[in-house]
């Protein structure tokens, strides 16, 4: 179910309480919930999710992102939450907006380009849509 995009982020679709004994098993530290609440009837609400991995211990962060596309705010809240003290898992519907998200913060922070769309790949997930913001965000890091 999570998908290893590097040795410390984890993408997935979305999860439901029972996911958190496993991320925590994994080394997970920090749960980023990346879906907007309300969006189909079946998802887990997020406040749910929060209870559960605090309750385990584990640190819970919320940038819900809609398929309108990402924001500046978000890509700095990503950015911010990616530094954790350990691994963290990101999640939204399929974990292409959490990958997505990622991928723009670690332009943002300086990475390669190349070798994020690599990462993103190896755990099965295209940043091909967004390659160009990558590209114009990795050039200013």
């Amino acid at each position: 179910m999570f998908r290893q995009v590097t040795d410390t982020v984890f993408a997935s679709p979305q999860i439901g309480t029972d996911a958190i004994a496993e991320a925590k098993a994994l080394g997970v530290v920090r749960i980023i919930n990346n879906r907007p609440e309300g969006e189909s009837e079946d998802q887990t609400p997020g406040p749910e999710i929060e209870a559960a991995a605090r309750a385990a211990g584990l640190d819970y962060v919320a940038i819900p992102v809609s398929h309108s596309g990402f924001s500046q705010t978000q890509v700095d809240a990503m950015e911010q939450a990616l530094q954790a003290d350990g691994p963290v898992l990101a999640y939204c519907r399929s974990g292409t907006r959490s990958t997505l998200l990622w991928a723009l913060a670690r332009a943002k922070a300086g990475d390669s380009p190349a070798v994020i769309a690599s990462k993103a790949a190896g755990a099965g997930y295209d940043v091909s849509p967004i390659r160009q913001l990558i590209e114009m965000l990795a050039a200013r890091g």
